[in-house]
């Protein structure tokens, strides 16, 4: 899972097919098959996956397969530097499969293209309501979906108890209502840089490498907006975009953080806290059985992340969608019902240490193999996201606006560019994009 989620956020893949789909005049259609055989009962499936994913996805077209006598679904893995190059390919070339799996990022390119299903008639109120409400927005278009939350990803605060004892610092958020305000954790911050060498830093975060988006959990936490409500134009210009960069200027101005650690950093920040050179991280679920398998010197817990006017945290996680041409659409809905299905994504999720999208699962104990006693913890902070977020996340034009994003971020964290004028150049690229 690590993998998939880091060539997901840092991958060119991303970033290339979603801009190339938001300058295409359009593809000629869905196709007939993917190497199938032709046949109306049989679905081919595309996906990229590690190890665990592709068991899981295994199992669970077993289990449809098995309760659709006649079925067949013909599962076709692609390696993430690859699906969307493919599948753009085949869309041009009208034989695409009837079925991929898509990031939250990247489902709004295919949608505002007219290359996937509308699922309008297949999902109605109640089955709608059964989805957490971000993430059933994350796969909204022209308010309808387009696709199904098959399972997100997300990002809580991982940290060293032994150098939490040595800093003095006894008590950690057990839950979302107690988690640290903003000024309660730059205080336990700079408690840590008072209490460890000063090769050692308080805590990194995750945004490296593609993953500068995870900024605007900070924006959104301020009570801030990336786009204004009608997503035409920009709103980051305003005091709680202020707020935001200068709280986050301050990790780089204050040695709070490691200064390779900025935006295009080639160190994630989870390795930097494996290395124990971080007293904290913020990292993703889907890294949790890399730091058990790494971290062998120090014990570690996990808290919530901070939270300022709201809690918010970044959207993670993959979508299941069928093409617009789909050879049987009926057979393709009736598939993503059932792999949304709570047994059957209980059961995908706890193989791949990722976290469940219904409303049903998220008070549930999943049935994880790393970590369980913390595995909670990313499940109640995935709930803090709201639609209004997702809906920005995953605006087609945030794949012409991340470079920029990025840009600007670095140049506020490592070159001291004033904060005025770092937010007026987001949001001249915001409205560029989004005009």
């Amino acid at each position: 899972m690590t993998i998939s989620r880091r060539q997901i956020l840092g991958g060119a893949g991303f970033l290339a097919a979603a801009a190339a789909l938001n300058g295409c005049a359009g593809f000629s259609g869905g196709g007939t098959d993917d190497g199938g055989d032709g046949d109306a009962n049989t679905l081919t499936f595309t996906t990229w996956g590690s190890a665990a994913e592709e068991e899981g996805f295994r199992s669970g077209i077993a289990a449809f397969e098995a309760a659709n006598s006649g079925t067949k679904v013909e599962l076709n893995l692609v390696p993430y530097e690859q699906i969307f190059q493919n599948i753009d390919a085949q869309l041009q070339a009208g034989t695409a499969p009837d079925l991929f799996r898509v990031d939250y990022g990247t489902i709004g390119a295919y949608s505002s293209q007219d290359q996937l299903l509308d699922l309008s008639s297949y999902f109605d109120t109640a089955a709608a309501e059964e989805f957490l409400p971000a993430m059933w927005q994350a796969v909204q278009f022209d308010g309808k979906p387009f696709g199904v939350p098959h399972q997100t990803d997300t990002s809580a605060l991982v940290y060293r108890t032994d150098l939490f004892e040595q800093a003095g610092i006894t008590s950690v958020p057990d839950s979302l209502d107690s988690a640290w305000t903003w000024d309660e954790f730059r205080q336990v911050a700079e408690k840590l840089r008072g209490s460890i060498p000063d090769d050692l830093y308080p805590f990194v975060y995750n945004w490296q490498l593609g993953g500068s988006t995870r900024w605007l959990s900070w924006l959104f936490q301020a009570g801030g907006r990336l786009f204004d409500d009608g997503l035409t134009g920009s709103a980051i210009e305003s005091d709680a975009g202020t707020r935001a960069l200068e709280f986050t200027q301050g990790f780089f101005t204050d040695a709070l953080v490691p200064p390779s650690s900025s935006v295009k950093s080639s160190t994630y920040a989870d390795d930097a806290f494996s290395a124990g050179t971080t007293a904290m991280a913020f990292v993703g679920n889907f890294v949790l059985p890399g730091l058990e398998e790494n971290i062998k010197d120090f014990e570690w817990g996990a808290t919530y992340l901070p939270r300022d006017e709201r809690g918010a945290c970044d959207l993670g996680g993959n979508a299941l969608v069928a093409t617009k041409n789909a050879r049987n659409p009926e057979l393709a809905a009736e598939f993503l019902k059932f792999m949304t299905q709570p047994d059957q994504m209980s059961d995908f999720c706890a193989r791949a240490m990722e976290l469940p999208t219904l409303n049903s699962l998220v008070g549930t104990e999943l049935d994880y193999q790393t970590r369980p006693d913390i595995a909670g913890i990313f499940v109640e902070q995935a709930t803090t996201l709201e639609p209004g977020d997702v809906e920005q996340l995953t605006a087609p034009a945030m794949a012409a606006i991340n470079p920029k994003l990025r840009d600007e971020l670095e140049a506020a964290f490592t070159q001291g560019q004033p904060v005025d004028r770092t937010l007026a150049n987001i949001a001249a690229a915001v409205d560029a994009a989004a005009g």
